[in-house]
């Protein structure tokens, strides 16, 4: 069996990415989220709030008999407020930062320890974003957090090529524009806010988001064929 656990499977990327791993009945799909999905075959749900890291911290990962491949999927990704610097909830700030970047790296590290010893192909997918490479006003927390989630692949990577652990490969790829719900919300800020508005506004007018499915199956595609990564951090558009 294939087993995939994913962050964030109620929306977006995340549950493409479920509908997708549906098709084949190889795949087991374990969904970390606050929401669940419908019963259906071959899924489970955790329910688990990641902002809430000592639940995030006690969270273990299932004893597997018959894998062949393990994945994690750190999806789950929050941009609650697009405001400046000296305008932010402190509160909802240290949220999105749990979200986007510590919950990953608790997970990495339990993911890390539940499967070293397995004889299985191992994988750490971290769903990034071009904002951690480029500043982007109003989003700082956003950015920082992805640029933070990028360093933490690189350093992983960096362990793994020095045999710190056994046969993991990590990887963290944007997904370029895509049309979820998170680029709704963005699309609702203000622009004394955000300066950018106009521009993501004609992304969905213009058709340029991509497809939350079509997306998803690139991701799928490039954890079945990781030779074509041409890198560990990169977007899925470099392809």
């Amino acid at each position: 069996m294939n087993y995939y656990f994913i962050t964030g499977t109620s929306r977006g990327i995340g549950n493409a990415l479920v509908s997708c791993l549906q098709e084949n009945s190889e795949n087991h799909v374990t969904g970390i989220s606050r929401t669940s999905l419908p019963d259906m075959a071959g899924y489970d749900h955790v329910s688990l709030d990641l902002t809430d890291i000592e639940a995030v911290a006690d969270f273990k990962f299932a004893t597997l008999k018959d894998a062949k491949k393990i994945v994690l999927i750190n999806n789950a990704g929050a941009i609650s407020e697009i405001k400046p610097l000296g305008r932010l909830d402190n509160n909802q700030l240290v949220r999105d930062f749990h979200v986007n970047l510590v919950a990953p790296a608790v997970l990495m590290n339990n993911f890390i320890e539940a499967y070293t010893s397995y004889d299985a192909e191992k994988i750490v997918v971290n769903i990034s974003s071009g904002a951690g490479k480029n500043p982007v006003d109003g989003w700082s927390t956003y950015c920082a957090s992805k640029a933070g989630l990028d360093m933490l692949t690189r350093v992983a990577d960096k362990e793994a090529g020095m045999g710190r652990y056994n046969g993991f490969r990590i990887l963290s790829i944007a997904p370029g524009i895509v049309d979820t719900q998170m680029q709704q919300e963005i699309r609702t800020s203000n622009e004394a806010d955000f300066s950018r508005i106009a521009e993501f506004e004609n992304y969905k007018e213009s058709g340029k988001l991509a497809d939350a499915e079509a997306v998803a199956r690139k991701y799928l595609y490039l954890i079945d064929h990781q030779k074509k990564a041409p890198g560990v951090v990169f977007s899925i558009n470099d392809l």
